[in-house]
């Protein structure tokens, strides 16, 4: 048994002091301080896209168990426009309370610092890392009615026809606009960027043949690959996807230097209490562990996060990895000289 030192064991008041020490919530592990805040009201999730892409998905996929876990309903809210900027500056401009949450991705997050430059409407630090949810590969692929069944292929009749091709993405500024950006510059190729409001008329165009070669996100294309309305060419990631393992990587086909991981996490606006955002970021760990979750986000070809040594995600964690982020795309944005106009 543990003696109380003379001073602390005399006494009501002094045992209460020494209890009230020991509850301290400095004291109490993270999870434990996080479970002593919860919303008050529904909770929003803000997706910067449009329905149907893959930041969509992300936010629906999470939306229900996030709610079951913190008692209230969960609603997830499409303000697309400029590349996820309008999603971002929505929560940047929220109150930070833990009732506004963003679905963060790769261009919102990082490549529209340097691609909109002065007229990005929000600066990193206006919002908060809560914790990264997926990493999931971009798919090249190309409309049935070109006459290509390879990488190798595309890129041969691309050089055959300098200019002629479109490559279409979900919007000027996205990782889909950056991969092929990207793709042009390894392989010395001259194709139009055309940018659509979202992942869905893109791709519609694409299977229409309007819009001959398109890059996606592959949990919001991989229904058309696998159903023949799209043709896959190559996946983005330095291994190929278990959801589709018969697509080879774009480094198998020669361009190794075409590597682009799509992800997608929460943030909160700056300011919000880092007891809400430990609450957060706990449950979006509990909920990615758990066996169903896992088996959806692998058929969509999904990645765990892997940003602390357990697999998962923190607030810290996942601030790093978004500044390292910007860092990298702001390279590519400076090398390929591309604009969001």
């Amino acid at each position: 048994m543990t003696m109380l030192p003379p001073s602390m064991a005399a006494g009501p008041r002094r045992r209460a002091l020494l209890l009230a020490t020991l509850a301290s919530p400095a004291l109490l592990p993270a999870g434990a301080r996080a479970q002593g805040w919860a919303p008050s009201r529904p909770v929003r999730i803000v997706v910067g896209f449009t329905p149907a892409g893959t930041t969509d998905i992300a936010a629906r996929l999470l939306a229900e168990p996030l709610g079951r876990r913190i008692g209230q309903q969960v609603v997830v809210e499409n303000r697309p426009g400029a590349g996820g900027n309008i999603g971002n500056q929505v929560v940047a401009q929220s109150e930070p309370d833990g009732h506004t949450l963003l679905m963060q991705t790769i261009s919102g997050g990082a490549i529209n610092y340097s691609l909109y430059g002065p007229r990005m409407p929000i600066k990193p630090e206006d919002l908060a890392a809560v914790g990264l949810m997926i990493r999931v590969p971009n798919a090249i692929f190309v409309s049935p009615s070109l006459p290509v069944r390879s990488l190798r292929e595309l890129v041969a009749h691309a050089k055959a026809n300098p200019g002629k091709l479109n490559i279409g993405s979900s919007g000027a500024g996205t990782s889909l606009h950056m991969t092929g950006e990207l793709l042009k510059l390894e392989a010395g190729i001259d194709m139009t960027h055309v940018p659509f409001r979202g992942a869905g008329p893109m791709m519609q165009e694409a299977i229409a043949g309007r819009v001959e070669v398109g890059v996606d996100n592959l949990p919001s294309v991989i229904g058309h690959l696998r159903e023949g309305r799209l043709r896959p060419l190559a996946v983005t990631t330095r291994e190929r996807s278990p959801a589709m393992p018969e697509v080879p990587t774009t480094a198998e086909e020669g361009l190794p230097g075409v590597e682009a991981t799509a992800w997608f996490g929460l943030q909160a606006p700056a300011r919000t209490p880092r007891a809400i955002l430990a609450r957060y970021s706990d449950e979006l760990n509990q909920i990615i562990r758990e066996p169903d979750m896992q088996r959806r986000l692998a058929d969509l070809g999904g990645m765990a996060p892997n940003l602390t040594p357990d697999g998962g995600t923190s607030p810290e964690s996942f601030d790093a990895f978004i500044r390292a982020e910007i860092a990298k795309w702001g390279d590519v944005v400076r090398r390929s000289g591309a604009t969001a106009d």
